[in-house]
């Protein structure tokens, strides 16, 4: 299942998620520090949603309240109500 989402509060304007069920085939960030949200990105891809939300999500950057890490962490709960929504 192809997701975009629309970050808020960071310099990202999209991500682009792809899942298989409830893992991560490929995670995309459009725009932000690209050595950073590539790194994200890599990291977070074969593993289930559940556990990359876990381990991302809260991280801030600086004083901003949220973060590349913490707004993927978002978008992968809204893919996964979607998939599971009728």
């Amino acid at each position: 299942m192809a997701f975009t989402y629309k970050p808020r509060g960071v310099c990202s304007q999209a991500i682009i998620l792809d899942l298989d069920g409830d893992t991560i085939k490929k995670a995309e960030f459009i725009g932000g520090c690209s050595g950073n949200t590539q790194g994200v990105a890599r990291l977070v891809e074969g593993m289930k949603a559940r556990d990359a939300i876990e381990k991302l999500e809260g991280i801030k950057c600086g004083p901003r309240p949220t973060s590349c890490p913490d707004q993927l962490a978002l978008a992968l709960r809204e893919a996964l109500e979607k998939a599971n929504t009728p």
